[in-house]
């Protein structure tokens, strides 16, 4: 059971790992201090923050944002650490609003990895602070418990810090709003509230394989499992705000909404604004972000997913349908037609044109059924496509056209999309989230599919390497600058052109890898980077890495496999498809399984480790859940677009302006 907390209340924790969620209204800044026995700070280095987000049990976000996650593992913070305290902040300079009095009242919650709340706290009564401890974490006769603090600032973050006994307050206060207020220049705007005429809460699961091809159980899209624990539904995050959360002014018919009431919010996402009651007989206006969730990215992601779900429901309530008017005919034909009097003369005739005839009526009235719900999917569509965030969208969105650096790890990424033979015009996005947990096999084979059957052995290959730069430049796009690297290995050098919007923009690690001893070199430097980050996360010694070792998340593409390899590096990408997704480095193979074939059943693990997909449109893709055979469409710029080379410009200038 929830408690709800009020000022000076403390609460026992039941486990160590926790995670605690804030939303604010408007952009704040959220930390966290570490403090001894008597509470106080003993340095920088005991403070996480935008500009220093980690230290050993605790994680905190990168930048301002409307809502925040935090990390805490109580049992990973160092034995000289009796408290934790949360702390929010509003960035200054950026023309937001300079007190905690204009601004919806801060709620803060601790949640289980598994989203179970345990207590949550409003913090009310706040007026000129800028500056607020939300929250304590502290340790007494070795147990952990949470109080509800509140203790309110005026003098900002250096008053806060300094209070808390930490000498160089002033300067780290001041370290903070630089760094907060350069990252939110260079954030992703966030989309504008929208309206709903009611929330639909929607699941999401992981997909699996069966039998060598995609699955979805439970009725989900292909969408990879969450990496981090999420709040139900999800999964599906830059952070973007809308509703209530992007501080849009709401008002009712008695004026302003009192934000400082402390019952204002619940353990539950907070739901979509509402729209306007829908008139009888009619299907409601569809709104971007009408599903439930934290942020509008959040909203968007499962409102794609509910789009999946409804477009499967609806094909398989037709497909159902016409399978029980063909049953009934066949059954009503056989009963008609076993009497031999009813075979010949106009009684056969008659009873013929009556089982047809409500066959007919039945199936009509089945796709009556299908084209109305079709049309209201086709309708939603139009209107969510365009307030998709850059990793959602495809690249002919114009959002790409205002497209900046993100400071944060978006919660998935649009591989391509996928269709129904009942509408394939009506598309709807496939997601897989992030980080990855599966890497991608470019299938560059002449497979099954009509268009893989009519291009030439060369062209395919060519436009599974293209797809394969197209996904490549979209992660690269995603994540924060610096946060995400990727390596080739091109052992012919076959690769060379597709691989031109990569290596003329200079984001690739290191040029392509040509040759024996380069394909060798690349994964040894990658296993190794493997096994070294997995030997210091089992031994809990993360900050004993190497202080060379990239840290980003890692993709290494291999073209035109399994050329060049011997079998120590089919081994080693054996070992990278298993072992490497958990700590960060991610496999992206561009190859004919047909190729690979003369090594036998040896590298089946390999193939089913990855997720395949396609240069070209083919309906490979299963949902176990009705089972229906979706149809992949790869997602690829328009022809002639430059939009590509253009994100990636921008992607290059900002790794360079990060410090050396």
């Amino acid at each position: 059971m929830t408690a709800e907390l009020v000022r000076g209340q403390n609460h026992p924790l039941p486990q160590a790992r926790l995670e605690i969620r804030v939303s604010a209204g408007k952009p704040v800044v959220a930390g966290a201090t570490l403090g001894d026995e008597q509470g106080t700070v003993r340095g920088t280095e005991w403070v996480a923050h935008p500009g220093s987000p980690n230290l050993p049990g605790l994680e905190v976000s990168k930048q301002a944002a409307a809502d925040h996650r935090l990390a805490v593992d109580l049992e990973a913070l160092p034995e000289t650490v009796h408290r934790v305290s949360v702390l929010l902040a509003l960035p200054m300079g950026v023309g937001g609003p300079a007190r905690f009095g204009a601004v919806a009242a801060p709620f803060v919650s601790v949640t289980g990895l598994d989203g179970s709340e345990v207590v949550n706290y409003t913090v009310t009564g706040l007026d000129s602070e800028s500056a607020v401890v939300a929250l304590e974490l502290y340790r007494r006769q070795g147990m952990w418990k949470v109080r509800a603090v509140g203790q309110g600032y005026a003098g900002g973050l250096a008053e806060m810090l300094g209070d808390q006994g930490l000498a160089q307050a002033r300067e780290l206060a001041s370290a903070i709003q630089d760094a907060v207020s350069s990252g939110m220049a260079r954030s992703v705007a966030s989309p504008p509230p929208r309206g709903q005429d009611d929330a639909r809460g929607r699941r999401t699961t992981s997909h699996a394989t069966n039998g060598g091809r995609e699955t979805q159980p439970d009725a989900t899209p292909p969408a990879t499992a969450a990496a981090a624990p999420a709040p139900a539904p999800v999964p599906p995050v830059p952070t973007a705000a809308g509703g209530p959360e992007s501080g849009a002014p709401q008002t009712t018919q008695g004026g302003p909404i009192d934000y400082a009431h402390p019952r204002r919010r619940n353990a539950a996402p907070p739901p979509p604004p509402t729209a306007p009651p829908t008139p009888p007989g009619q299907y409601p206006q569809p709104v971007a972000g009408d599903a439930t969730g934290w942020s509008m990215e959040e909203r968007l992601y499962n409102q794609v997913w509910g789009m999946f779900e409804d477009l499967a429901r609806t094909v398989a309530a037709y497909r159902s349908a016409v399978d029980f008017a063909e049953s009934r005919m066949d059954q009503e034909l056989d009963k008609a037609l076993s009497d031999p009097r009813s075979r010949i003369g106009t009684a056969g005739d008659t009873a013929r044109a009556t089982a047809r005839a409500k066959h007919d009526t039945l199936v009509g009235q089945a796709r009556d059924v299908l084209e109305r719900d079709l049309a209201q999917l086709a309708a939603e569509t139009g209107v969510v496509e365009p307030a998709l965030p850059p990793a959602f969208a495809s690249w002919d969105n114009p959002v790409w056209h205002g497209y900046r650096v993100p400071m944060e790890i978006p919660m998935a990424l649009r591989v391509g999309d996928l269709h129904l033979p009942e509408r394939p015009d009506l598309r709807i996005p496939m997601l897989v989230r992030l980080p990855l947990e599966r890497g991608l096999w470019i299938d560059s084979g002449r497979s099954g599919s009509d268009a893989a059957l009519l291009m030439e052995s060369d062209q395919l290959r060519r436009a599974a390497m293209e797809s394969a730069v197209a996904h490549a430049a979209r992660l690269l796009a995603v994540y924060p600058a610096g946060e995400f690297s990727v390596h080739v290995i091109d052992p012919a050098g076959s690769g060379a052109p597709a691989l031109a919007p990569l290596t003329e923009a200079g984001v690739l690690a290191a040029p392509p890898a040509a040759g024996a001893q380069g394909v060798a070199a690349v994964l040894a430097k990658l296993t190794q980077r493997v096994e070294l980050v997995q030997m210091a996360v089992r031994g809990g010694v993360t900050d004993s890495l190497p202080p060379d070792l990239d840290t980003a998340e890692q993709l290494l593409i291999v073209n035109d496999f399994p050329h060049g390899f011997d079998d120590r590096a089919v081994t080693q990408l054996r070992y990278l498809a298993d072992e490497g997704p958990s700590v960060g480095v991610h496999l992206m193979m561009v190859a004919d399984r047909e190729d690979a074939s003369a090594y036998g059943p040896v590298l089946d693990p390999l193939w089913r480790a990855l997720l395949r997909v396609t240069p070209v449109p083919d309906d490979h893709l299963i949902d176990p859940w009705v089972g229906h055979t979706w149809t992949y469409e790869p997602l690829l710029p328009p022809p002639g677009s430059q939009v590509v080379r253009q994100v990636l410009a921008q992607v290059a200038t900002a790794r360079r302006s990060l410090p050396r």
